[in-house]
């Protein structure tokens, strides 16, 4: 096994919809697991890099000109690095309580998509994949964890 780096790495793209403002009493329990759970993810193993602002975090990045939209956007090694870290520890913990806080939205929401490594995905470039998702389902542009794909060969 060699220690070269590997030519793609996995970039996430997770948006939510608030049903309350960020620094309201109801989110409160959100806005506080925030700085803990990206502390986690940044020492996770095959964690590469996320978007945040000067704030520590994304929440208050735009996207879709939408307010009450909040971003999550990082970049893995790969599909199980991603998956070991969401389904285990503190983020289990909150993505078990994401109804409380997030309203449940019919259309996707969370994509998927390999990148050259190195690249740093821009929140424009993640609506693109978002929306691609969304009109053509999973293809090997814009994925999910349920119906993945390779990186490129």
């Amino acid at each position: 096994m060699t220690n070269e780096p590997k030519p793609y790495e996995l970039a996430q793209v997770n948006i939510a919809r608030l049903k309350f403002p960020l620094d309201s009493p109801e989110l409160k329990d959100f806005a506080d697991g925030l700085g803990p759970v990206n502390a986690v993810a940044d020492a996770a193993d095959g964690f590469v890099w996320r978007l945040k602002s000067e704030s520590g975090n994304a929440t208050d990045v735009p996207v879709f000109g939408d307010e009450w939209l909040i971003v999550n956007m990082s970049v893995w090694r790969d599909t199980d690095a991603l998956t070991a870290f969401m389904y285990q520890g503190q983020h289990r913990e909150l993505l078990s309580r994401r109804y409380e806080w997030f309203e449940r939205v019919q259309e996707a929401m969370t994509t998927l998509w390999w990148v050259d490594s190195g690249h740093r995905p821009t929140v424009e470039e993640a609506e693109k994949r978002l929306l691609h998702l969304r009109e053509h389902g999973p293809t090997p542009e814009a994925f999910t964890l349920r119906t993945s794909f390779p990186p490129p060969a």
